[in-house]
């Protein structure tokens, strides 16, 4: 079942653990055994173009699936069908509560796609809004109850690091209430479960060359600075979308990993909504 303990805002991993690549991989993400093909495709997902399996059998290139990404405000839909990419923009202004569903019978009409002709439906399981999470899942969920279809959960952070094009990536998302979602990643492998806390506590690499990514850059100037030593290009614009949730969906597919719908569940990392009366006050807000 994909699910991860809630992290507490203390550091969960070191700076050497990071700039070693030593720490474990979190759970969800992919282990040592499997790590060498994970890098495979995920070369070949970022190159464009036709993919085909790590293992060459071509089965990513001749599969149909819906991926819905609902972690921000800025959600999104990809289908991937064989091997190609359909990506939709939930309308701005609106809840994805609202729109999710039209677009996605929209978009499987214009790819000219029925439900019964997909293979899996994936979504972004977080960290993100807790509502967004929640969103993407039930209706994953509801979809794949429906049509009798598999899930597969993928995590909003590993998304983001493959969308980012960075070999060794740190991916940083506004956690709000102060804080920041941050995860590390080599050729696609999480270093260690993704973790929030203040971003005056997140640990650094010793080592440079480092591509940092996320809106926690921007809402945290603190974290930029303190990542400067060890990052080389910034990409804070970088926003969570469904099209790598799509891509890695695909290649998990292709190996036979995913979920029965009951199964699946968001990855809230931590289990706080808001802040208190007494901690906005404290912090220089109203109650």
């Amino acid at each position: 079942m994909y699910r991860e303990r809630v992290r507490a805002a203390k550091p969960a991993v070191s700076a050497k653990a990071v700039a070693q690549c030593r720490a474990s991989p979190a759970p969800g993400t992919n282990t040592a055994a499997g790590a060498a093909h994970a890098s495979t495709g995920r070369q070949a997902l970022q190159a464009g173009g036709q993919a085909t399996s790590a293992d060459g059998t071509g089965k990513i290139a001749h599969m149909n699936l819906l991926a819905i990404e609902t972690s921000t405000e800025l959600g999104s839909i990809a289908l991937w069908r064989d091997g190609e990419l359909l990506r939709r923009a939930c309308p701005a202004g609106m809840s994805h509560s609202e729109t999710l569903l039209p677009l996605i019978r929209t978009t499987l009409h214009d790819a000219g796609l029925r439900f019964a002709e997909l293979n899996a439906v994936a979504f972004a399981a977080g960290p993100g809004s807790f509502t967004g999470l929640r969103v993407a899942c039930g209706v994953a969920q509801g979809l794949a109850c429906a049509h009798d279809l598999p899930v597969i959960p993928v995590g909003t952070l590993e998304a983001m690091a493959l969308h980012s094009g960075g070999q060794r990536v740190i991916v940083a998302l506004d956690a709000r209430m102060g804080q920041v979602y941050y995860g590390f990643y080599v050729d696609g492998v999480g270093l260690a479960a993704v973790a929030v806390g203040d971003p005056a506590d997140v640990p650094v690499p010793d080592s440079p060359g480092w591509l940092a990514c996320g809106n926690g850059l921007l809402a945290y100037p603190v974290l930029t600075e303190r990542l400067s030593g060890c990052v080389q290009r910034w990409q804070p614009e970088l926003m969570p979308d469904a099209a790598p949730i799509a891509r890695l969906a695909a290649l998990r597919l292709a190996r036979g990993e995913s979920l029965d719908a009951a199964d699946a569940a968001p990855l809230y990392v931590r289990n706080k909504v808001a802040l208190t009366v007494a901690e906005r006050l404290a912090s220089g807000g109203k109650a």
